[in-house]
């Protein structure tokens, strides 16, 4: 872990591409991603106490006892989710914003909903003031989707339900890929899931630990 002045912000970020992801053994290679996060400033979606350890490779306190994920992890599921230009994103739980903020750089639009309402105003409202216009967030129960924006060429889930949501797989258009860490929080795995011919195939690709997903079949 390392303490950064606000002048040291970009420094730090830089350094912690260069150490953190590009590095031997983290092996994040997609450059547009690692350009994603040289540019995303983590320091403006995390408590104003916290900014020091923004760019630590760890998780951060954001209220609501919720946490922002470490950058490693969100460079991760960034990457094998493959953003491409022309992607319409679904992100399940909001959080700080930060995510919908790398995705931002990197795909169409990106719709993002967080169940717990004063962390969905307070994420629109800091990726507004950061000029993330292609950010659209709303307060709601993320286990149903946006059936309304539906389908998505891509979905990333940022936190973990027992099983995968059936109303998700339905959004998701044919070819379509999505990121999820399924199961109880300490038995989770992070699967990419690929809607090919209206059937799901099925990867796990690391295992991790993130919050459960509220909200549900109501």
């Amino acid at each position: 872990m390392f303490s950064v002045f606000a002048a040291d912000f970009t420094a730090a970020r830089q350094r912690m591409v260069r150490e953190q992801l590009a590095a031997p053994g983290r092996d994040i290679t997609n450059r547009q991603v690692l350009a994603a996060m040289a540019r995303v400033p983590r320091h403006e979606f995390v408590p104003e106490n916290a900014r020091d350890g923004a760019y630590a490779d760890h998780p951060l306190p954001i209220g609501h006892g919720q946490t922002i994920s470490q950058p490693y992890i969100v460079a991760y599921m960034t990457e094998v989710l493959e953003p491409r230009p022309t992607d319409r994103v679904l992100e399940i739980g909001t959080g700080s914003g930060y995510q919908a903020a790398v995705l931002a750089a990197l795909v169409k639009e990106v719709y993002s909903i967080e169940i717990i309402e004063p962390l969905a105003r307070r994420a629109e409202a800091d990726l507004k003031r950061l000029a993330y216009t292609n950010v659209h967030v709303r307060a709601g129960d993320g286990y149903k989707g946006w059936p309304e924006a539906a389908p998505f060429d891509a979905i990333i889930v940022t936190c973990a339900p027992e099983e995968v949501p059936q109303p998700l797989i339905d959004q998701l258009k044919e070819g379509g890929r999505m990121i999820i860490p399924v199961g109880p929080i300490y038995d989770q795995n992070l699967y990419l899931l690929t809607k090919k011919e209206g059937k799901v195939l099925r990867q796990a690709v690391l295992a991790v630990r993130f919050v459960p997903m509220t909200g549900g079949k109501k």
